[in-house]
């Protein structure tokens, strides 16, 4: 097993025509840990995908260095990088049954004499014959043995003989994670493997790779657009946008403690709210004349930013539909979306004319034109200034060391 590390990695593709080059990642310093599961996320044409096809030895960098633990591979062609990938539309073989999709990258692993060859594929005819007539092949034999080992893992030893064509999306999928697991490779690597399959699919093969990921131990890269895959399979996730490293953590640092603007409305579904407000005396700010309290651990760092127009942000569960006060913001309601355990609510405040969504109990009774008052969280706003940047929280100044002990006299 083994990290992997980007280090100043960019990828300019030449522009058509003789014109100005199309920079797709742009100087990405990332590095990923041994058995990390990392979640790469981003608009289409960040550079998500580019990523991994640098990684996986498909396209050159302009510039840079990627390494697989401590060895460079920018210069290595890619059966020498130890990593497998698999696709969008899952690659397999039509014309290959299940068990040779699955060893077909074992078999390719090593190079071989014209006479291995010939023995190895007599092997692989004679394999159904009385062992007295099998053609014998100890590399075959190995081949097999770990291809039946990992369809056992996942659930297609009865589905060996099968091809391509006679098999369901989900099995498909198995499949060309089977082939990638077959290898044992350093890295894997996952293009949207999902993104073909239907929701109840979707659901339990994910948690299938995740499953998988824990037992292996293998680092492994995962690219999505789904907010779900991202927040629930990743150890940490990373969020790019023109090809730059916007913020890399957790996924509840980053639902949390968006680094930017854009992460705050990128990460989470439905994305934060944001409205202009101006920071006020004591602790608050100001929604055009309306008052909004701030708890927490920004509201340290209220007093040297009063005066100045920044951007709040907050979560659609942060925001409760209440009883009608002086401190609540009045809204009207535009839609309701019931979602079985709870509805979306999408209501525009009279302050300033603001979208905002709520989450709502399901069984709360509204119709589009409604008045409500929204109670908002005051340790949920987070502040970001003009630049779009997030407001830093104040550093809590360090605790004192223990007092010295005087030697006795």
């Amino acid at each position: 097993m083994a990290g992997v590390r980007f280090e100043a990695l960019s990828k300019t593709y030449p522009g058509r025509g003789g014109g100005a080059g199309v920079e797709v990642i742009r100087q990405l310093d990332l590095s990923i840990d041994d058995g990390e599961f990392l979640v790469l996320v981003g608009p289409s044409g960040c550079g998500k995908s580019t990523l991994l096809r640098l990684l996986a030895g498909l396209d050159t960098p302009s510039s840079g260095e990627i390494l697989v633990g401590d060895r460079p591979v920018s210069q290595l062609r890619p059966s020498q990088r130890d990593v497998a990938m698999v696709f969008q539309s899952y690659a397999l073989y039509p014309h290959l049954s299940v068990r040779d999709n699955l060893g077909f990258g074992l078999r390719r692993s090593r190079s071989r004499t014209p006479v291995q060859r010939i023995q190895d594929q007599l092997h692989r005819q004679t394999r159904q014959l009385p062992g007295i007539l099998q053609v014998p092949s100890m590399r075959e034999q190995r081949i097999e043995e770990r291809t039946q080992e990992v369809a056992r893992a996942l659930e297609l030893d009865q589905l060996l003989d099968r091809r391509p064509k006679e098999l369901s999306g989900g099995q498909k999928q198995r499949v060309a994670l089977g082939r990638a697991m077959a290898r044992q490779p350093a890295v894997f690597l996952m293009d949207e493997p999902l993104s073909n399959l239907d929701a109840k699919l979707r659901t339990s093969t994910r948690a299938r790779i995740v499953d998988l990921q824990r037992q292996l131990g293998t680092t492994t890269l995962y690219v999505t657009h789904d907010q779900v895959e991202a927040m629930t399979m990743g150890h940490r996730i990373a969020v790019l946008n023109q090809g730059k490293l916007q913020q890399l953590g957790t996924p509840m640092e980053l639902y949390r403690w968006p680094s930017n603007l854009f992460v705050a409305q990128f990460i989470g579904s439905p994305p934060m709210n944001v409205l202009p407000v101006r920071v006020g005396a004591g602790h608050c700010l100001l929604l055009e004349e309306r008052r909004l309290n701030v708890e927490g651990p920004l509201a340290a760092a209220m007093p040297a930013l009063e005066g100045q127009p920044l951007t709040a942000g907050i979560r659609p569960e942060q925001l409760k539909v209440a009883p009608a006060t002086n401190r609540n913001l009045p809204a009207e309601v535009s839609h309701c979306e019931v979602l079985g355990n709870e509805q979306l609510i999408t209501c525009r405040l009279l302050e300033g004319n603001h979208l905002v969504q709520v989450r709502a109990e399901p069984d709360l009774s509204l119709t589009s034109g409604s008045r409500i008052h929204l109670d908002a969280d005051p340790a949920g706003w987070r502040l970001f200034d003009q630049a779009g940047e997030a407001i830093p929280l104040p550093e809590e100044p360090a605790a004192p060391g223990p007092e010295p002990v005087l030697p006795t006299l």
